[in-house]
């Protein structure tokens, strides 16, 4: 996986944490740094009023700079290529492949692993947050448990994957993984 990530130019960068941690402003300051024009990759499905209105809350976050793109699990297929992308967020991506594939982690998890390798493939900057749900309170359901695993077994993958991992805590980076001469 290195050498495939090394050949095509990649480069990912995952932020984890908590609810309302900070993940997602520090990933938007962060693309900025790299790009003046950065995209936005959606994962969010629409579900509801209120994820409507949250969806508008992310949106209005955003200025003209800015790309945004919706792409429910398929984020591969976009055109990424040198290109800075924020993918927000692996949590509600990996609940599209969830409610899809009928709570099937082994196939949720192969189809997650199969779209960050096939993204590693275009050359560019991807900025992936997610959660750290499994540092919360214990589901009180099978089916909440499972997605745990899920989200937990995805996050280990992607961090494997990723040149640098951060942390959120309290609106606060921490770095837990940096790639030095890539």
């Amino acid at each position: 996986m290195e050498n495939n990530r090394a050949r095509s130019g990649s480069t990912i960068i995952f932020i984890t944490g908590g609810a309302r941690s900070g993940k997602s402003r520090y990933a938007q300051e962060l693309a900025l740094q790299f790009s003046q024009h950065p995209v936005y990759i959606a994962t969010a499905r629409k579900w509801d009023d209120e994820f409507n209105q949250r969806i508008q809350r992310h949106r209005n976050e955003r200025d003209e700079r800015w790309t945004s793109l919706e792409e429910e699990k398929h984020i591969s297929s976009l055109d990424l290529h040198d290109k800075v992308a924020v993918i927000d967020c692996v949590t509600l991506w990996l609940t599209n492949f969830f409610v899809d594939l009928g709570n099937d982690v082994d196939r949720c998890l192969a189809a997650c692993r199969k779209e960050i390798i096939a993204l590693q493939q275009q050359k560019g900057i991807f900025i992936i947050i997610s959660n750290e749900i499994g540092m919360g309170i214990h589901a009180e359901t099978a089916i909440g448990r499972k997605f745990t695993d899920l989200q937990g077994w995805a996050n280990q993958f992607i961090a494997q994957q990723a040149d640098e991992v951060v942390l959120m805590v309290s609106g606060i980076p921490v770095k837990i993984k940096e790639t030095t001469g890539k």
